[in-house]
């Protein structure tokens, strides 16, 4: 199951979004997780240090061998230099599964251990100096999404991705991507400014959309986020000692987090394992493709030199359950 943690900047979203990998990885199931914000906060939250967290294999610098691993036998990819962040999986495409080894898990992902558990953690990479004037940060976050759309995954398998703040994620495709998004909301006008322009944006694309309230100290602020966002408001999280423990790099065992906040966790988990029978391949498949097209209409045509429309395969969809490519 594919979720995302959104908001604004400030929001609680990497917070909230690490509490659910240490609650879901708690279960004993297989959780990949992915740092997509190019502020990369997700593997202090998760109980890195400092250097820990610098020295994570950047996806963006590996996105060569992402690309090169994930073409396969394809016939329609001429070769790894034509594939952009949108390209779609055809026949002969290789593709990732949670719970396998495989080349770019070994790139670029890294095991963390949360007591007595442990997550997979992928990260886009932060924006450098290098990059100042002569790249787009979307382009570090090209290759989290050409991951998503290659991944194949099932019930009780997650993949949990810290979005970039604010309606960012818009820029193209990748907010189709998930089963259930969980946009977190402070209990003010502009944090629940954001959820507006998700509600509206995701709203042709059959977008699962549930608000976290964060930052609720009480009855009040719980009646405004419901007047705002009426029944996507799912949970409301409130003052944690643990958290604040957490954030001072001495996280006590997860088992300590405070019981209400516990059931808030695990009314998350219950949405994005309800949203599993409401999966649509098909679906998931034609939104991969129309956002492709339209990439490769405004700039991806003109930057690799190709016609990418033509990697589109027709009767390709993917699928849960599909023969692995070697």
């Amino acid at each position: 199951m594919k979720i995302a943690f959104v908001g604004k900047g400030g929001s609680g979203k990497t917070t909230l979004s690490s509490l659910f990998i240490r609650h879901l990885a708690s279960t004993g199931a297989p959780v990949i997780a992915v740092d997509a914000d190019i502020n990369q906060h997700l593997g202090p939250a998760l109980g890195l240090d400092e250097a820990e967290a610098a020295e994570l294999p950047a996806l963006g610098a590996r996105l060569p061998l992402i690309k090169d691993y994930l073409r396969g036998s394809n016939p329609r990819i001429a070769s790894a230099d034509t594939m952009i962040k949108t390209t779609p999986p055809g026949e002969g495409s290789r593709l990732l599964r949670v719970r396998e080894d495989n080349p770019v898990f070994d790139a670029c992902a890294r095991t963390v251990e949360l007591d007595d558990a442990t997550v997979r953690l992928m990260v886009t990479g932060p924006f450098t100096e290098a990059d100042l004037g002569v790249a787009c940060y979307h382009s570090k976050t090209g290759a989290v999404e050409l991951c998503l759309n290659h991944l194949v995954d099932g019930r009780d398998e997650y993949a949990v991705v810290d979005m970039t703040a604010g309606s960012d994620s818009f820029a193209s495709g990748m907010f189709t991507r998930f089963d259930m998004t969980f946009l977190v909301a402070e209990p003010t006008r502009k944090g629940v400014s954001v959820y507006r322009q998700y509600k509206e944006y995701a709203r042709d694309f059959g977008v699962s959309l549930a608000v976290v309230g964060n930052k609720v100290q009480g009855q009040d602020d719980i009646d405004f986020l419901r007047e705002q966002v009426g029944d996507d408001l799912l949970v409301t999280v409130g003052h944690s000692d643990w958290v604040r423990a957490m954030e001072k790099g001495r996280p006590p065992r997860f088992e300590l987090l405070e019981e209400e906040n516990r059931r808030s966790l695990r009314a998350l988990q219950d949405a994005v394992d309800a949203s599993y029978e409401r999966r649509d391949w098909e679906r998931y498949t034609s939104q991969m493709v129309h956002f492709h097209l339209k990439n490769a209409q405004s700039w991806g045509n003109e930057r690799t030199g190709a016609d990418l429309a033509a990697q589109v395969d027709p009767a390709f969809v993917l699928r849960e359950r599909m023969t692995a490519t070697a």
